[in-house]
């Protein structure tokens, strides 16, 4: 067993190692989450794509599988986000995690509980913004990450973030072995989280076909951002889907969300005009755009046809850059010995030549 390297992160959310495993919607099922916090990571469970009415049995799931802590992803935007909060302090999770939203009211409820608000931006103004609500961890993600994604690259981000917030930063966008965690921490990290690098483990929920396609991608380049889906920059393997909708006019993308918006809403048991009230809110918030709130329900259609139901040409296979690097699914508890014996291997190995590089100062 890798020894155990506390930092701040682990201090605060009660993990043996400063590893997070992300809150991927169709991924972070309870049985991974579980795998992972089991594993002495820390996991979030993806609470905005699990249905109105089941996020309490996911909760409750998890805890059936494990002793450990463990954390719920949401967004305000989502048509049970009431019904996560709520579940969430019922259940005393130890942390929630979250991009835009909720507000410094709803964040208040969560810390006097005790719960850690742990928001993922991908620019220093957000990170600001978001310790003055009320975070009290940052994770940042750069450009290198899957799915919705900044343009500004994690070896960036990182230090501005660090010299903007005084509060712990965890990294993520490109980590996915020990090598990683210990640059994170040298740059002074309080650890790493990582979304596709546990996409791709022995307890993923991804349709095999799609882990086998996830597998075979091994240029980093047919992983690229695209603003086709819904009209923000995401990252995603490049397949038929997305060369299709890079090629479609604005009408023909707006008539195709259109439909998936009708879909999505009634599989969620939405109204119509409950329906209207969300784009709504969506649209009139945080700078949303127009054509951003009628393109957005492209996005849960299209990925969970990709990573559910393995469809690899016509659904979409979001993905950061690492997926070029890895080759293997190892199960989640040989996953992070594996990082935590390499990277206090790395720390190790830098401390020896530091104070080796001491001892010849004073020689000389």
């Amino acid at each position: 067993m890798a020894g155990a390297l506390q930092t701040e992160l682990t201090k605060r959310l009660g993990c043996r190692y400063p590893v997070v495993q992300t809150a991927m919607g169709w991924v972070a099922d309870p049985k991974l989450v579980a795998a992972t916090t089991n594993a002495g990571g820390f996991g979030f469970l993806a609470g905005a794509t699990i249905e109105p009415g089941q996020i309490e049995a996911a909760i409750l799931e998890v805890k059936a599988l494990t002793k450990g802590p463990f954390g719920v992803n949401f967004h305000m935007f989502q048509p049970n986000a009431g019904e996560v909060i709520d579940m969430v302090l019922r259940h005393g999770v130890r942390a929630v995690s979250y991009g835009r939203g909720p507000d410094a009211a709803t964040i208040k409820r969560f810390k006097d509980a005790g719960i850690v608000c742990m928001p993922t931006v991908g620019a220093v103004k957000h990170a600001i913004k978001a310790v003055e609500l009320g975070a009290d961890i940052i994770t940042i993600q750069g450009s290198e990450g899957g799915g919705h994604t900044g343009s500004v690259p994690t070896t960036i981000l990182l230090p501005q973030v660090l010299d903007a917030v005084k509060v712990p930063v965890v990294a993520a966008g490109g980590f996915y072995d020990g090598r990683g965690l210990a640059a994170a921490l040298a740059f002074g990290a309080a650890g790493i989280a990582m979304g596709t690098r546990f996409l791709m483990t022995a307890e993923s929920p991804v349709n095999p076909a799609t882990l086998s396609a996830y597998l075979a991608t091994r240029e980093a380049g047919q992983i690229r951002v695209t603003t086709a889906v819904d009209g923000l920059p995401q990252r995603f393997v490049e397949n038929e889907a997305i060369r299709r909708l890079e090629g479609m006019t604005g009408f023909a993308r707006l008539v195709a969300s259109m439909r998936h918006a009708h879909k999505w809403g009634r599989e969620a048991g939405m109204s119509y005009p409950k329906m209207a009230k969300l784009a709504w809110t969506s649209m009139t918030s945080d700078g949303s755009s127009f054509a951003q709130t009628v393109m957005a329900p492209n996005l849960p259609t299209l990925v969970r046809k990709g990573l559910v139901e393995g469809d690899i040409k016509t659904g979409l296979l979001p993905a950061g850059q690492v997926a070029s690097a890895i080759g293997a699914l190892p199960a989640c508890a040989d996953l992070i010995e594996t990082i935590m014996r390499d990277a206090t291997g790395r720390l190790a190995a830098l401390a020896a030549l530091s104070s080796q590089s001491s001892s010849e100062t004073e020689r000389s």
